[in-house]
C-alpha cells in the first residue's frame, strides 16, 4: 500500500524541533515562520508540554466521554477565563473543520432555519457543511448542497444587512482575519453592523477563529479587536500545539439537548493535558502580547522592504503573528528558494501571497533572521 497522493510535498523529512525550528533527517536546521499551519502556538518540543502530556499518558491516555473528565472541566474553567468568556459553554471535539459543523448544526438547531451566509473567499473546512460554507468550488463535492449557502464580499455590510432583513438566514459565519482568502481583514464597522444586524433579524453570528485565534493576533480571538462577542466560537490549530483538538464556545443562550451533538474522541484526557499546557505556557511566557509585538516588528520591517526599489512587494497585510505579503513574482518560486536555499519555512495563500504563521514564542532575533533571508531571496 501506498500514501494517497493528495499533497504537492517539499522534498524535505522533518524529523526534529524546538521552539521556531525544526531539522529534517539530514541535519539541516530550518527557521519556521510557517507553524505546521498555525497550529505550534507555544513552539515545537516545549518541556512543559512534553512533561505534561507524557504524565497524562503514563495515568490514561483515552476513556469515553460517558463519565466524567475533570481535565475537560479544568480546561473550560481555564480558557473561559483567559479568553474573557467565562460565562460561555465548551464542546470539545477533534478539529477546525468539525468545530465549524457543530456550529452550524447549533445554529440550526437553535432557531430552525437553513440559510447560511458566508464571506467570498471564506475557507471554514473540507467535511460537509464546512464545506459548503467555504467558497472554493473545487473542494465542493457533487454529493454537497450548498444551494442554501449565499457568498457575500467581506467588510460590505449593505450587501449583509440586504440578504439578513429576509429573515430566513440561519447563521452567518465569517473568519474576522481571513487565513486562506490572503489575510483579509474585517473592519470594526463592519463587525459591528455585522453583530446588530444578526441579533436584529435572529439570526446565529459565529466566528470562525481556528486560524486567527487562540492568541495568534495579538488578543485572544481576533474579533476582540473589533468590539464583537459572537454566539458561537469555533477554535482549533493552536489549542493543542499539534495534539488533534478543536472546540465551540457556545452562548449562554444555547441550551443543551442531549444526543444532539456528540464525540468519541474529542476532549480526551491526552487531548485536554496537551490544551492545559498550551494555556500554562501562554500565560507563563506571556505569548499573546508577544504575538503582539513581534507582529507589528515584523508588518514595519516588512513595509520597509516594500518601500525598497524593485523589492516585489506589492502589499503587506495582517495583526500579529498573521501576516500576509502580496508579491508581484510568483509565490510559488519564493517559496521554494526560501526552504531550498535559506532554510526558512513559510506558507502561501490566495493567487500570490506569502503567509507568516510562526509559533507565537518567536523572539526579534530571529524575527531578523527571517526578514534577512527574505531580503536575499528577493535580492535586496
Amino acid at each position: 500500500m501506498k500514501l494517497f497522493d493528495v499533497y504537492p510535498l517539499f522534498n524535505v523529512n522533518i524529523v526534529k524541533g524546538e521552539g521556531c525550528h525544526v531539522w529534517d533527517d539530514k541535519g539541516n536546521e530550518y527557521l519556521d515562520l510557517y507553524g505546521g499551519h498555525a497550529v505550534i502556538s507555544i513552539g515545537h518540543s516545549h518541556p512543559h508540554y512534553i512533561e505534561q502530556v507524557g504524565n497524562q499518558l503514563s495515568k490514561l491516555g483515552f476513556y469515553s466521554n460517558s463519565v466524567i473528565n475533570s481535565l475537560q472541566i479544568r480546561l473550560a474553567e481555564r480558557l473561559g477565563y483567559i479568553s474573557g468568556y467565562d460565562d460561555y459553554q465548551l464542546f470539545l471535539i477533534n478539529s477546525g473543520a468539525e468545530a465549524n459543523e457543530n456550529c452550524l448544526k447549533l445554529a440550526s438547531f437553535y432557531n430552525g432555519r437553513t440559510r447560511v451566509l458566508s464571506a467570498e473567499k471564506a475557507f471554514h473546512g473540507r467535511t460537509s457543511l464546512a464545506v459548503e460554507v467555504t467558497n472554493n468550488p473545487k473542494i465542493i463535492a457533487p454529493i454537497n448542497d450548498n444551494q442554501h449557502v449565499t457568498y457575500l464580499p467581506l467588510n460590505d455590510l449593505d450587501a449583509w444587512e440586504k440578504e439578513l432583513a429576509k429573515g430566513d438566514v440561519c447563521a452567518v459565519i465569517i473568519e474576522c482575519i481571513q487565513g486562506v482568502g490572503g489575510i483579509r481583514l474585517a473592519t470594526p464597522e463592519f463587525a459591528q453592523g455585522l453583530q446588530a444586524a444578526c441579533k436584529k433579524y435572529g439570526t446565529v453570528l459565529i466566528c470562525d477563529e481556528i486560524q486567527c485565534g487562540y492568541g495568534r493576533s495579538g488578543k485572544f480571538f481576533a474579533h476582540q479587536w473589533l468590539g464583537i462577542k459572537p454566539d458561537l466560537i469555533s477554535v482549533a490549530k493552536g489549542i493543542g500545539n499539534g495534539f488533534p483538538m478543536g472546540a465551540v464556545l457556545i452562548s449562554p443562550e444555547f441550551k443543551p439537548v442531549y444526543g444532539q451533538l456528540g464525540t468519541t474522541f474529542g476532549g480526551n484526557h491526552l487531548a485536554c493535558a496537551a490544551a492545559l499546557a498550551v494555556l500554562d505556557v501562554m500565560e507563563e511566557e506571556k505569548l499573546i502580547e508577544n504575538a503582539e509585538k513581534i507582529g507589528n516588528y515584523l508588518m514595519e520591517k516588512l513595509n520597509e522592504l516594500k518601500e525598497e526599489p524593485n523589492s516585489h512587494i506589492t502589499d503587506v497585510r495582517g495583526r500579529g503573528l498573521i501576516i500576509g505579503i502580496d508579491l508581484d513574482i510568483p509565490q510559488k518560486d519564493v517559496r521554494q528558494q526560501l526552504i531550498y536555499n535559506e532554510h526558512c519555512f513559510t506558507g502561501c495563500t490566495g493567487t500570490n501571497t506569502l503567509r507568516l504563521l510562526p509559533p507565537l514564542c518567536i523572539n526579534q532575533q530571529e524575527a531578523d533572521s527571517f526578514i534577512e533571508k527574505f531580503k536575499r531571496t528577493l535580492k535586496l
